[in-house]
């Protein structure tokens, strides 16, 4: 399947990039760009990550007539967990062998390799669209001292770089495999 990606050279967030751009998008639109300047994970922490190096994106879905009839606020972790597993999917791919850490990292042994943040937005008893937002590492090998134990593609399967805009694409097909399993 072809997706409908739009591919930023700079963006603060690609969540907030997708919020400001909601009512243009369509159902599984992908925000993606090459240098996040102040990208976000879980618990207002910064996700930090060398430019053109990692795959940071968001995923929008839009509820109703879309890949998602309806999902009730309660029944929200689904979505968590279609793009965890699909990620741990992609990864054994590569031979990366990942495992989820709840409630939205992704781990090889005690290192990380990918954040999730997932924002909802309700319509009275219903939601009305949720964006995913991933930061992958990939090809970057030095991190920032502060973070405690990150990992990328790279460093997991002792390859050489990688194509992230085709990587994109192949981690897309998977999510979608996963999410077309939701029965609500």
């Amino acid at each position: 399947m072809t997706h409908d990606i739009i591919w930023l050279d700079e963006a603060d967030s690609t969540n907030n990039e997708a919020k400001r751009q909601i009512k243009g998008l369509s159902d599984m639109s992908v925000i993606a760009a090459v240098r996040q300047t102040a990208g976000r994970g879980q618990r207002n922490n910064t996700w930090l990550s060398e430019p053109g190096m990692n795959l940071t994106f968001s995923i929008v879905l839009k509820y109703g007539a879309g890949a998602v009839s309806s999902i009730s606020p309660a029944d929200q972790v689904v979505i968590s967990d279609a793009i965890a597993s699909a990620i741990v999917d992609f990864l054994s791919g590569y031979g990366i062998n990942a495992r989820i850490k709840l409630p939205n990292d992704i781990y090889v042994g005690d290192r990380k390799i990918c954040g999730i943040l997932i924002e909802h937005t309700l319509c009275g008893q219903a939601l009305l669209h949720t964006i995913i937002g991933v930061g992958l590492n990939v090809n970057q090998t030095i991190f920032d001292e502060s973070l405690p134990n990150p990992t990328s593609m790279v460093l997991e399967s002792n390859s050489g770089p990688l194509e992230i805009h085709s990587l994109l694409d192949e981690l897309l097909e998977i999510f979608e495999l996963h999410l077309g399993r939701i029965v609500i």
